[in-house]
């Protein structure tokens, strides 16, 4: 059993004022959470975001909102992108762990070392601006995804359909393999040779009956050529004339009359068509397994960077301007939530929820209602990632 199954794979994005210095204050937190006069609670890591243009208070207002949508949105594909893997790795959830990649590092490692890209998402342009950016960057992959996974399950689905033919019992397996030249009356106007399948405790009643199911049957032209652990198939040969009322009669006696006709260049197009779309699903399953990692990767990075700027403008909405709070992640060790949440609470009740105060009409109540159904007097925003809680 993997170690990761016994992990706490829940993380929390936090700030509190910074009261003009950030690592001072993160150090207190750290302190407070990690291995210090014996609590050992949390991992505390420093979640470092830049400078970003701040419009109004309405605006702020209107592009928090559209970050909860989009962070559902990121959510909802980073793991839609799991499940394709846990498909392609047929559900060994160690082996998608190991696919779960951002910028060379573990999803872990990445958020503890998190940086913000600042060739991709410019720090001066709007809040606006650079979350569109990332939704954009987000819904495209969610398209290809989509596309490429569709693609890629017609074509597992063509070759299970394929295999289908080769396994089962012989009620329902391909015919092909078991069937001989010697066995078929081929080219005759008006005579042709038929395989049915016949359950193994029937062979009795099949060599009594066969010959009188229907008229037209040519005596004694019935060999077993393939046998299982619950069917047998036989060959029977009979005027074409009567194929149809001597099918209905089997099935009555529950007899399966097999769609098969001889024909050695359909068998030999039947087995270059099994090769090839088995050729077909391995490479685009090695295709996808490739894009699945590397479209995980940016789209969990994006979901970080679009974490930041959530933390940063209920930062600006809840501590005021200038901006000054220090932000920090949070992952709870098992079972120490409730305690950690006792620690923020004696070091963090003290904050009222606005810098902007109650008496300036900013509706504030209801907009951190709007915000999020669990309120904390310090800014708060979880992301639980556990694969093999899913």
């Amino acid at each position: 059993m993997s170690s990761s199954k016994h992990r706490h794979n829940t993380y929390w994005f936090i700030s509190v004022p910074a009261e003009g210095s950030k690592s001072v204050v993160f150090e207190k937190l750290r302190s407070k959470l990690v291995g210090s006069s014996g609590s050992d609670y949390a991992e505390v890591y420093q979640f470092i975001i830049p400078e970003f243009k701040i419009g109004t208070l309405d605006a702020l207002v209107v592009i928090s909102d559209e970050l909860v949508k989009y962070d559902q949105s990121f959510e909802s594909t980073a793991f839609k992108i799991v499940d394709i893997l846990r498909n392609l790795v047929q559900g060994d959830l160690d082996q998608v762990a190991a696919n779960l990649i951002v910028n060379d590092k573990s999803v872990e490692q990445f958020l503890k070392t998190f940086q913000w890209d600042t060739m991709k998402f410019r720090a001066e342009k709007s809040l606006q601006e650079i979350a569109q950016t990332l939704n954009k960057e987000v819904t495209s992959i969610d398209n290809i995804m989509k596309t490429k996974s569709a693609h890629y399950n017609q074509i597992k689905g063509n070759l299970q359909a394929l295999e289908r033919k080769q396994t089962g019992n012989l009620a329902v397996r391909n015919v092909a393999e078991f069937a001989k030249k010697e066995y078929f009356v081929l080219d005759s106007e008006y005579l042709e040779t038929l395989v049915v399948a016949v359950p193994k405790n029937r062979y009795k009643d099949w060599n009594s009956k066969y010959e009188t199911i229907s008229q037209m049957i040519v005596p004694r032209s019935s060999q077993k050529i393939a046998e299982d652990n619950d069917y047998g198939l036989f060959t029977v040969t009979l005027f074409k004339r009567v194929s149809e009322e001597f099918a209905n009669k089997c099935r009555e006696e529950k007899f399966v009359v097999r769609d098969f006709k001889y024909n050695e260049n359909d068998m030999e197009n039947q087995r270059k068509e099994f090769e090839e779309v088995g050729a077909v699903e391995k490479e685009l399953s090695a295709e996808l397994l490739r894009l699945a990692t590397a479209n995980f990767g940016e789209v969990f990075s994006s979901w970080i960077h679009l974490k930041a700027l959530r933390v940063y403008v209920e930062s600006v909405l809840r501590y005021g301007l200038p901006p000054d709070f220090m932000s920090a992640v949070i992952r709870p060790k098992y079972k120490m939530d409730k305690k950690i949440r006792e620690i923020l609470i004696d070091q963090y009740g003290r904050l009222d929820g606005s810098a902007y105060g109650r008496d300036e009409n900013e509706n504030i109540e209801e907009y951190q209602n709007l915000v999020d159904k669990d309120y904390y007097p310090y800014v708060y925003f979880q992301l639980e990632f556990d694969i093999y809680k899913r």
